[in-house]
């Protein structure tokens, strides 16, 4: 019933459009992810500009960083992150239309089952782990570091829209192709690419806004890599496994907590830091 439902509101809107195939695709593409990471990143932000609601700010990571979030700094973040998305990302998608048009099934009238788009959900998620992972690794190089992923390491307490806050090449390799590929290469309807595009923006907010809030992924992995530059550089975590780019995470408190909050006890309650040595 679910599914005959969307495939009814998809047919509505596909003829409320005239079949207008390249302003679905930006509506879907463009405007309903930007959509979904500033609503996402507004309410953050509320957090970190007036520390209210409590119930945000209590389950910040690294205590006392961003309490207040320094308002220059984070205009800086904003203006840059709202440059990425208008100059590099929206460009971006030009080229990937046209690609999408060549496989003749982003713009089907018919939808992807939803047991399909789980399928190429785990595989959008694969293709982004193995390109992120790697040109991650890649920006980290002492050459590339100081040039284009020192920008992004300004902030070793990050926030949510920090998460695109980066040099546009950087943003170009590391941040939208990893993302943008999966659906290329599996040729996926405008709603899968909609909902992954979306999902993708939200989740990566989710690792860099600085709270390990209830129910929501944790985003200790990430937190910890830009604490300490070295360590994490995937998002899921299996390749940094591999790699042994992790064995410094594996060996803090940090680790224990990186796991769903079930309770509404702060994990920075249940499992603190250790005292610090005196000197």
């Amino acid at each position: 019933t679910l599914g005959n439902f969307w495939q009814t509101a998809w047919l509505e809107f596909y003829d409320y459009m005239e079949g207008d195939e390249w302003t679905i695709f930006l509506l879907g593409a463009a405007l309903v992810p930007a959509l979904a990471f500033w609503g996402f990143n507004g309410i953050l932000l509320v957090a970190d500009i007036t520390g209210k609601p409590t119930f945000i700010t209590r389950y910040r990571i690294q205590l006392g960083k961003n309490d207040p979030v320094d308002r220059k700094k984070l205009w800086k973040a904003i203006y840059t992150a709202l440059g990425n998305q208008f100059f590099v990302s929206f460009p971006m998608l030009v080229p990937m239309f046209y690609i999408m048009q060549w496989w003749e099934n982003t713009f089907s009238k018919e939808l992807p089952t939803f047991q399909w788009f789980l399928v190429e959900l785990s595989i959008f998620t694969v293709v982004e782990e193995i390109l992120f992972y790697y040109t991650h690794r890649l920006v980290h190089h002492p050459v590339l570091y100081k040039h284009i992923h020192k920008k992004h390491h300004e902030w070793t307490a990050p926030i949510g829209v920090v998460s695109i806050y980066a040099h546009p090449i950087e943003h170009i390799v590391s941040n939208t192709l990893p993302v943008m590929t999966g659906p290329m290469i599996m040729g996926s309807h405008i709603v899968s690419v909609s909902a992954w595009f979306s999902i993708a923006l939200v989740t990566t907010s989710i690792s860099h806004c600085g709270y390990h809030l209830p129910l929501l992924p944790s985003p200790e992995f990430h937190d910890f890599h830009h604490l300490k530059f070295n360590q994490c550089y995937g998002v899921l975590g299996v390749l940094d496994f591999l790699h042994g780019t992790d064995k410094m995470f594996r060996q803090t408190k940090a680790f224990e907590r990186h796991k769903v909050l079930l309770s509404l006890t702060p994990l920075s309650e249940s499992i603190p830091e250790p005292p610090k040595k005196e000197e």
